[in-house]
């Protein structure tokens, strides 16, 4: 009787295992995005009670840290009390414990994936948040990841199976998994590790937009497509504005994981490849681990949500001038709305307090956690006669210059002391600013003037001159 039933279900097992990878695709597909509810739901029902019990959840995140501690620590053993781990562990700066972990050889190498309940938060409940928002990026064939690290910072296993990718992530490089997105017209999410290096995409693909379509039209990797190289040479004959969207018509949003220093890639993208286009970072990323949450997709400046877990956060009141005084700091629940903190970290891996540099603001609160904006990051100032100019200050200034050339979009720059160059001895001190500019046409000869002799007083700063 079994054999009969073989017999009769064979030509219907043949034609499912024809169709197989379509078949199989979906019912992947399917039953991640259904795992991928169930987890969020759960990892948001974990995050409710640790925000509503944020003192009793900073301290079981602080207990854990010491009890897995993998470097010397100066406590005494089996000590979690809050009050002794703040009063008798020093606030150490990010580059002193870089120099310690150097000598020592304590840690391993930074991986591309974060690790941590932070991190496992971060990217399931902002995909869940994200499809709310655009609730299309996640069926199959919608997204994209064109550099080899996934902006989502936590890595499961079945994830790659809900993200409706056309290429799943593995060992490609840009060029390859930029080639696979341009052959589906489709795409309604565009992922990218960082914005700096989706920046670094689009600039590729202007040079070599012309291998690539006759890489899609010749098939290279698959069947080929000669409408589809068509469609792209039309689409870069028109230049960078907008570029994006004349790719893919159904764009809608645009995924990187801030990580400080993003500020200029993210405003060049939006004037000109992605103009138009949403973007959102699922988490703030420091060295030491995901440090902040995004559950506000819909939001076009970056909140995020400081969540009590590992690490174990603090913050330090910030106030201009005085970051070498401030030696006490506060807990989560101590913050005060529209005040500014630099962030201390602690975790398990060198069980430092560690002062990161980046300064955020209170900008609200979830449940009894502060939602904060970053602002800026300490130490990177620029002082050629006793002014310390801030990264803000400079940037502003440098914008306001920039604006002075019609059309010109900034991409990035750098700035450095002019007493570090050589080519400048005996002239005044002053700023040397490198600056990568797109939109710079037939300037006239009075806007060339007003670049080359460009000169901005910020505070008490000298002139700057680049």
């Amino acid at each position: 009787m079994l054999l009969l039933w073989l017999l009769l279900l064979l030509p219907l097992l043949a034609m499912l295992w024809q169709q197989r990878p379509s078949w199989l695709i979906l019912l992947r597909h399917q039953v991640a995005r259904r795992v991928l509810a169930w987890e969020a739901a759960w990892q948001q029902r974990k995050l409710e009670q640790s925000t509503l019990h944020v003192g009793q959840s900073q301290q079981q995140a602080l207990t854990w840290c010491l009890k897995r501690a993998q470097s010397p620590c100066c406590l005494p053993r089996g000590i979690t009390d809050m009050s002794t781990f703040r009063n008798q562990l020093p606030l150490t700066k990010t580059s002193q414990v870089q120099q310690e972990e150097s000598k020592e050889e304590l840690l391993p190498p930074a991986s591309p994936q974060y690790h941590g309940e932070a991190s496992l938060q971060a990217t399931l409940l902002g995909l869940v948040t994200l499809n709310k928002a655009y609730p299309e990026v996640l069926t199959p064939g919608s997204s994209a990841c064109v550099t080899p690290t996934s902006p989502w910072p936590g890595s499961v296993p079945w994830l790659r199976h809900a993200l409706g990718r056309v290429s799943p992530l593995g060992a490609k490089d840009t060029r390859t998994l930029l080639l696979e997105a341009l052959m589906f017209p489709g795409l309604r999410a565009l992922e990218a590790r960082t914005a700096v290096e989706l920046l670094d995409v689009f600039v590729g693909l202007e040079a070599d937009g012309k291998e690539l379509a006759e890489a899609i039209a010749s098939g290279k990797l698959g069947t080929p497509l000669p409408s589809r190289a068509a469609e792209l040479q039309e689409a870069l004959e028109q230049g960078p504005r907008g570029l994006a969207l004349r790719l893919w018509p159904k764009l809608q949003v645009v995924v990187t994981l801030d990580a400080g220093g993003q500020a200029e890639a993210v405003a060049a993208l939006k004037a000109l490849w992605c103009r138009g286009l949403a973007f959102f970072s699922p988490a703030y990323a420091a060295s030491g681990g995901v440090m902040a949450l995004n559950l506000w997709p819909e939001q076009p400046q970056g909140s995020y949500l400081l969540p009590p877990g590992v690490p174990f956060i603090e913050l330090l009141p910030f106030k201009e001038g005085a970051q070498e005084k401030a030696t006490s700091t506060l807990l989560l629940t101590d913050v005060q709305r529209e005040e500014e903190y630099e962030l201390v970290l602690t975790d398990h891996a060198g069980l430092t307090r560690c002062r990161l540099g980046d300064v955020v603001q209170v900008v609200g609160a979830y449940n009894q956690c502060p939602v904060v904006r970053f602002t800026r990051r300490l130490g990177q100032t620029l002082s050629v006669r006793g002014e310390v100019t801030d990264e803000n200050t400079f940037s502003a200034a440098l914008a306001q210059a920039v604006g002075q050339w019609p059309g010109a979009k900034l991409l990035d720059y750098a700035c450095v002391e002019s007493g570090i160059l050589d080519s400048c001895d005996g002239s005044a001190p002053h700023y040397e600013v490198f600056m990568e500019l797109r939109g710079l046409r037939n300037l006239s000869e009075e806007n060339r003037d007003k670049g080359t002799a460009w000169a901005k007083s910020v505070g008490d700063a000298p002139r700057v001159a680049p």
